[in-house]
């Protein structure tokens, strides 16, 4: 990343972009970070300020509207965040030869594979988020500037934000028992690893759309299990769920994917690097 003597990071008060900062700093690089509270990138203007500002040779964008249930409710709040903003980025991108770095999700894909998720699959989204980010990523592509990365990714969680693990172990530890969907499979990615692979892919050149998570499989209710043990907590119960419990507790929620596990296999071909394991992850984040 040597060429990127300018670097700007889009929602960069977020989970994501907190582990990107991070990673940037010990790897020597310096950057600006811009988020709602400076600029609304969901209108031109702003990103056109922005760039005015900073002059960016590279930006990664971490801003997202996140919250999947929401997203239903808001369908046109998702398409402006997960999906206008992105394309602004990319407009201005081009115009300015910067890269551009954005990430997407495991929801552009409907669930109904059998095999691990390849970046040339068909995406059907099953959501309004799932539907919103794939609009980002089509006008990312349609507006594509000289070098573009989408990196999909999925289950984040991370320091300095709201995430799963946080909110079981909060339960679990208010001794609530815990009934968790075990028909979910996917693969729990850690936010300071999925940054080193970004990172990486732009070191080794890529260029492209990545499926980029922590390896393995597990569900909603294994990876449950895991931060169980790994934080040695013991809920007052646990027991597993399905989708359809869960749909008629919340009728009101997402369709979420019932398969999302990712091919991981072009990204050690192209660092030489294997993506650390999903309960590696969960280690790391237990000591930070």
């Amino acid at each position: 990343m040597a060429l990127y003597d300018s670097i700007l990071l889009a929602g960069g008060n977020g989970m994501l972009a907190y582990a990107i900062k991070q990673t940037l700093t010990a790897r020597g690089h310096k950057f600006a970070a811009i988020d709602i509270d400076t600029h609304d990138l969901t209108n031109e203007s702003d990103v056109s300020r922005a760039f005015a500002e900073h002059r960016p040779a590279l930006v990664i964008n971490c801003a997202a509207y996140t919250n999947v249930d929401k997203c239903e409710e808001e369908p046109a709040a998702a398409n402006a965040v997960n999906g206008a903003l992105v394309g602004h980025l990319a407009k201005a991108c081009r115009a300015a030869g910067a890269a551009l770095v954005h990430y997407s999700t495991d929801y552009v894909f409907n669930g109904r594979v059998g095999h691990p998720w390849r970046t040339t699959d068909a995406v059907e989204p099953l959501s309004a988020y799932g539907r919103s980010k794939l609009l980002g990523e089509q006008l990312l592509q349609e507006h594509a500037p000289p070098r573009w990365i989408i990196a999909r990714t999925q289950w984040l969680y991370g320091p300095h934000g709201k995430n799963f693990v946080e909110t079981i172990l909060g339960a679990a530890r208010a001794g609530k028992p815990l009934k968790v969907v075990d028909d979910q499979v996917g693969s729990p990615t850690y936010t300071f690893d999925l940054a080193e692979a970004t990172l990486n892919v732009l070191d080794h050149d890529g260029h492209g759309v990545w499926h980029l998570s922590n390896s393995g499989q597990t569900s909603w209710f294994g990876f449950t299990q895991q931060i169980m043990q790994e934080f040695g907590v013991a809920p007052a119960s646990l027991g597993p769920s399905t989708s359809a419990e869960w749909k008629q507790m919340r009728p009101q929620a997402a369709h979420r994917p019932a398969w999302s596990v990712f091919d991981l296999s072009p990204y050690e071909k192209l660092t030489g690097t294997a993506m650390p394991s999903w309960q590696e992850g969960l280690a790391k984040y237990r000591r930070v």
